[in-house]
Parts: C-alpha cells; sequence; structure tokens
C-alpha cells in the first residue's frame, strides 16, 4: 500500500480487502467506482454520487486487456496515473485499487463471464468479445472489493444493463446505480476518447447527441421508426461521421429491439469520427 500526496493506493488484492475489511468493522458502507484511468468530469460524478451512497468510495484504475478486441490498440489507450491520483484524492476517495495485470489476470487464468442477450447487437456486433471482457473484470472487482453499490455511468448504456443482468445473475451482492451523462456545453458525451478528436472533428462531434435528440423528437411526433431512424443515419452521415455503426431504438432494461407500448426505450447510436468511434444514447418515453 502506498500514499502518493496523501492518497491512499493499492496495487494488491489483498490490500485492498484489508482496508475494507477495516471500514466493514467500523460498521461503515462502501461504494466502487470501476475507470480504466484518464479521468474526468463524467468519472468525477460517479464519485460523488458513490460518495452520496456510501460512507467510504473505492475507485479502481486498470486498463483492462480482455475488453480490447485484437484491432484495437490498447497502447494507445490514454493513461495518466498521477493526475487521476490527483483528481481523486481532491474528490474525497479514500482509496485507489490499481493493480497491474497480472494481479487481475495471474498466469494460468482460464475463466470467461459471458452475458447472453443483452450483450448481443449494438457494441457487441462491432467490438466481439468486448463484454465479455468487462463482464470478466467487473464481476473480478464487484467479489474483490464486496461494495454496497457500485456505480457506472449511462453514457455506455449497454455496458450498464449488462453489469446489472450479471449481478442479478451470479447473485452478487451488490447494487448498482446507473449515473446520467456528463456533457459538455455543446452537449458531446464526455469520453476519454474525446482527447483522439482532430480540432475539425471536436467541431463535429456535437452533432452526435443533437441527432439523437432530434430523432427522439420525431419518434415521440409521430414519425414511423424506421423513417425517423433513416434520417437520423443520413443526419449523421452529412455531419461527417462514417461509418455509423448503428442508431437504433431499444428496450431501455432487455434492449430487444424497438420497445412494446408502454415500456421505456433508449435510443442508442456509434459512429466514427476519423479514427475515434463515439457513442451515445438518450431516453425514449
Amino acid at each position: 500500500m502506498s500514499n502518493p500526496g496523501g492518497l491512499v493506493v493499492a496495487r494488491g488484492i489483498a490490500e485492498m480487502r484489508a482496508a475494507i475489511a477495516g471500514w466493514r468493522a467500523a460498521g461503515e458502507t462502501v461504494g466502487l467506482v470501476p475507470t480504466m484511468g484518464a479521468l474526468h468530469d463524467g468519472h468525477l460524478s460517479l464519485v460523488a454520487r458513490a460518495a452520496a451512497c456510501a460512507d467510504r468510495v473505492v475507485a479502481t484504475i486498470f486498463v483492462n486487456p480482455a475488453q480490447f478486441a485484437a484491432s484495437e490498440d490498447m497502447s494507445a489507450y490514454p493513461r495518466r496515473e498521477a493526475r487521476d491520483f490527483d483528481l481523486l484524492r481532491d474528490a474525497g476517495v479514500a482509496l485507489v485499487f490499481a493493480p497491474p495485470v497480472e494481479e487481475i489476470y495471474p498466469a494460468g487464468f482460464a475463466t470467461t463471464v459471458s452475458v447472453a442477450n443483452v450483450s448481443e447487437g449494438l457494441c457487441g456486433v462491432h467490438r466481439p468479445g468486448h463484454f465479455a471482457g468487462v463482464a470478466t473484470v467487473v464481476s473480478k472487482l464487484l467479489l474483490q472489493a464486496l461494495p454496497d453499490v457500485a456505480i457506472f455511468g449511462e453514457k455506455d448504456y449497454q455496458q450498464l444493463q449488462v453489469i446489472r443482468r450479471l449481478t442479478r445473475d451470479l447473485d452478487i451482492p451488490v447494487r448498482i446505480e446507473g449515473a446520467p451523462t456528463v456533457r459538455e456545453t455543446d452537449g458531446l458525451a464526455l469520453s476519454s476518447r474525446n482527447a483522439y478528436l482532430s480540432e475539425a472533428e471536436r467541431r463535429a462531434a456535437p452533432a452526435l447527441y443533437r441527432t439523437l435528440s432530434e430523432t427522439v423528437a420525431h419518434l415521440a411526433g409521430g414519425v414511423p421508426a424506421a423513417q425517423a431512424l433513416g434520417d437520423g443515419i443520413a443526419a449523421l452521415t452529412q455531419a461527417g461521421f462514417s461509418p455509423v455503426d448503428y442508431l437504433e431504438w431499444r428496450d431501455a432494461e432487455t434492449l430487444a429491439p424497438e420497445p412494446q407500448p408502454g415500456r421505456p426505450g433508449r435510443l442508442l447510436a456509434a459512429a466514427w469520427l476519423g479514427r475515434t468511434r463515439l457513442i451515445d444514447n438518450v431516453p425514449v418515453g
């Protein structure tokens, strides 16, 4: 256990568990905020949500190799550990768990957690194996920390539904809370990947949220779904997104296509600006 600048940092599972056990013995509750680092205000909103739900907040920083496809360059993912530690210390985090890869995936590791249905379609089609990697590492983090509550952002909405499903199916005793997407003033959802955008791409990027909002308005106004979604894809293409991986209206809980009348929905999109893939979503109804 190290203490850079007054922040408690655990690199090992046993260290983290020992700290949490001490809090438990004192009757304190624990909130967990898993991250891959490169923190921004969206992550800090998750920390604030956890602090409102629990006495102690544990944040994790781990760039998970299992959720990167062979075609994706994990080494290019931004890493700013020292800055992240400063942000988490200032946000009042009690402990940061920042393990090396071998602590999470030791030699001989051979288990994968796979969640059917909600992980299929949408990003599941375009990032094969991604959600199995997410489900595996999140299952491990939840079991390692056994928090009372864990906070995940709604920006990664399909991921949130995958995590809710796995905790129910595996009887992991933790409450999963979704936190609203934090946006720039022009509507762009905060994401570590926004750092990859060129100046021109950054100017075009808010069209993703704008198109989602306009498509929801069209659906609410009675425009047939096929037409509203087709118009939305055309608008994204005109704004410079290419390719558009998907723009789809799904059931908000099951992610089944086009929710039944009376059930809440979610409009989800993923599209590329240059080499950067952006995702976003908004509620429908």
